[in-house]
């Protein structure tokens, strides 16, 4: 083992102390104001950048950049090939800076400021650069995003979405099942409680991961019944469409626990990597919702894992 990888283990593991204690989510949740609970996060790791007087959106923003900066940081102690995994495991913020530009684009206006990606930006400094969707959607083509197939935001979506699951569940072994299942769950969604069709070159990607028989399959009990393994846990038990956020909140619970468990089994290597960022993820996850739940008036923290 490199002392570059034992380094970047050590480091991961430093940088759980950045994730807020379960009672100090407790509090903000259970502020009586979205402002008390700002209050509160500025004595935390997630105060960079957070406005007192910020709304919701912009507060649950500004928690997601610091869970960026902080992949960002751990992703520079990695070997050349750890840093390419936590970039794919961090993709859903270029995702974010994608859709935001696409927006932009249909609507004519100057695009949301971008999330600050650094060096886990995969495509999008040619993609921010095009003018037009159809430029777009030619840029997206010629990445490893690939086609998203229509030009339609609910296509861009999926399509993207996709595309990292399947990268995630090829490249990063440790997160197979975590990607496989997040697919499962999002084919799920869009087919079956949603009605739209997976756009076609999406739904060949899907294939590789999660197999051409359930993306064929013409019911979602069928759907279900033909998932591998890898991507049946997240949805198994879940008799309905309408009941699939309790597959979201068990996903969650899952990365969760299943990155507990690599920072128990592995000293060095990539394990205790992929473990920090799934608490980190996991915890900005539940400050989010915790941020919600005040902008609600507060809450029993009990009731952070059903928002949404």
């Amino acid at each position: 083992m490199s002392a570059v990888q034992v380094a970047g283990a050590v480091r991961a593991r430093s940088m759980l102390s950045r994730c807020l204690a379960p009672a100090a989510v407790a509090d903000v949740a259970a502020s009586a104001t979205l402002h008390q609970a700002l209050a509160r996060l500025t004595a935390t790791p997630y105060r960079h950048d957070l406005a007192p007087a910020a709304g919701l959106a912009e507060a649950q923003r500004s928690v997601a950049a610091t869970l960026l900066w902080h992949l960002r940081v751990l992703a520079g102690w990695q070997s050349r090939s750890g840093a390419a995994a936590v970039r794919l495991l961090a993709s859903g913020f270029e995702i974010a800076c994608i859709e935001a530009h696409a927006r932009a684009l249909q609507a004519g206006v100057p695009p949301y400021p971008p999330y600050r990606l650094g060096t886990l930006n995969t495509a999008w400094r040619p993609i921010s650069a095009t003018a037009s969707p159809g430029g777009l959607r030619s840029a997206l083509a010629a990445s490893a995003w690939g086609d998203p197939g229509a030009p339609t935001a609910a296509a861009l979506a999926t399509s993207l979405r996709v595309s990292a699951a399947q990268r995630i569940a090829t490249a990063v072994p440790g997160a197979a099942a975590w990607a496989s299942g997040r697919l499962a769950l999002l084919v799920a969604r869009e087919t079956y409680l949603m009605g739209r069709e997976v756009p076609g070159p999406a739904a060949r990607r899907a294939a590789r991961t999660i197999g051409p028989a359930a993306m064929r399959a013409l019911s979602y009990g069928d759907f279900v019944r033909r998932l591998p393994a890898d991507a049946r846990w997240a949805v198994s038990g879940i008799e309905e469409p309408g009941e699939l956020w309790r597959a979201e909140l068990r996903w969650w619970d899952r990365v969760e626990r299943d990155g507990r468990g690599l920072l128990r089994r592995a000293a060095f290597g990539f394990a205790p990597v992929l473990g920090a960022v799934a608490l980190l993820s996991v915890n900005a996850w539940r400050v989010r919702a915790a941020l919600e739940l005040a902008a609600r008036g507060g809450g029993d923290p009990e009731a952070i894992d059903a928002v949404d």
